[in-house]
């Protein structure tokens, strides 16, 4: 295999990319009680939403997990489920000769060196946890990984020690706290990323991390085409097609009743399944329906997607919240399916093509027009469409019938 001349070095964020995202601290709550798990997931939740900085988040979290012997907390992320085949991917980076390093502001640095030991990465960074004479966490936190430019100041290291710049240097992240090392000059690889590394990537990758390798090798990723669990995925997506219909025959409030009962048995199927027990019926169809990714994770798009239809027929009359759902639930769906096809990737939000675009605005036009006028569901899916390809903090399952429906209420 021909030796790379550029990018010598690949940073990688690990929860999010190698890990499940947020995996490590869920499973260390669980074994301290159900109220400092909430209170755990609360400081993380904040800072998703941006009311907490990182480091006061973590700093909140740590001093939860104070008398936590350091041993317990390896213990404890071994059991995590990691990316499928790791160590394949990973033997195939170094035989591209290129140097690894795994940079994270979420996990102590003494896991990190246990993970890129395992991996055989070169450089391993992350937080600096203090512990007491007996082994035990004092609850106080340090270190550069978690300081606001933490991660370039750290990269910055590495290079001068490996003698490269930032032009050499590859970085495969998925969220914003790595924005700092998504400079222009770095090639830029957002792996299943939010909405600000998304349109900051060079590249966006969803799925599987093999569909990294031509992107370093500058090649064309291959086309994707639908697994099983995909079908079954946008299946279910599509079925909430009929709940306007269904809501148009019964009444709406029968509809609303049943969408909330379903999402609380599924918050407690998927809560039971992170405890290691299944829900009957519930549990098989989140296996046969969820992405890799979600698997090993809390799947929470299908509370997502429940919530946006739930909220488009309480708040809007028929027939715009049957427009809004049908373009939404048709058009989001079958853009999914097809739209790894021909990988034509469109500008601005790297992780959505034209062909997803097209076949979704198609269907979503169709599924209008059982409603209204042609030229009305015609503006409908297009808005739809647009709000889908956006790059958006808000989830998409939520803002695109509500969006939609507000729309059409200037035009019904």
């Amino acid at each position: 295999m021909a030796v790379k001349e550029k990018n010598r070095l690949i940073v990688f964020d690990i929860e999010g990319v190698l890990i499940q995202k947020n995996m490590f601290f869920f499973q260390v709550g669980k074994t301290l009680g159900f109220f400092t798990l909430m209170k755990i997931l609360v400081y993380g939740f904040l800072y998703e939403i941006g009311v907490f900085p990182l480091d006061v988040s973590l700093k909140c979290i740590f001093k939860k997990l104070k008398g936590q012997k350091i041993e317990t907390l390896q213990g404890v992320f071994d059991q995590i489920p990691a990316t499928p085949r790791p160590q394949n991917f990973f033997a195939q980076i170094k035989e591209r000769n290129y140097r690894v390093a795994l940079i994270s502001s979420g996990l102590p640095t003494v896991i990190v060196k246990r993970l890129a030991e395992c991996l055989g990465a070169d450089y391993a960074y992350g937080i600096d946890v203090c512990v007491n004479a007996s082994g035990e966490v004092t609850g106080e936190i340090n270190g550069e990984a978690i300081e606001a430019n933490g991660k370039m100041k750290i990269l910055q290291k590495i290079l001068a020690n490996e003698g490269l710049t930032l032009r050499d240097c590859t970085v495969i992240a998925d969220d914003r706290n790595n924005r700092c090392i998504y400079t222009a000059e770095t090639k830029k690889i957002g792996y299943n990323p939010d909405f600000i590394i998304r349109i900051k990537s060079d590249h966006v990758v969803m799925g599987k991390l093999a569909s990294i390798l031509p992107i370093l090798d500058n090649k064309k990723v291959k086309r994707s085409f639908p697994s099983t669990n995909d079908f079954v995925r946008e299946d279910i997506h599509a079925a909430g097609f009929f709940m306007p219909v269904i809501a148009r025959l019964i009444g709406v409030l029968p509809v609303a009743i049943f969408i909330s009962v379903l999402s609380i048995i599924y918050l407690i199927s998927e809560i039971a399944r992170l405890y290691g027990k299944n829900l009957p019926l519930i549990s098989a169809i989140t296996r046969h329906a969820a992405s890799q990714s979600e698997l090993h994770g809390f799947a929470a798009a299908p509370l997502f997607y429940a919530l946006g239809i739930l909220l488009t027929l309480l708040i809007f009359p028929f027939p715009v919240s049957a427009v809004a759902i049908a373009v939404f639930a048709l058009g989001d769906s079958t853009a999914s399916i097809f739209g790894g096809l021909l990988g034509i990737r469109l500008p601005f939000n790297k992780g959505k093509t034209l062909e997803g675009s097209l076949s979704g605005f198609i269907f979503a036009f169709l599924a209008g027009s059982l409603f209204v006028a042609p030229w009305i569901a015609a503006v409908a899916a297009a808005i739809a469409m647009f709000v889908e390809y956006l790059p958006l903090p808000i989830n998409d399952n939520i803002l695109i019938p509500i969006v939609t429906a507000t729309a059409l209420m200037l035009l019904i």
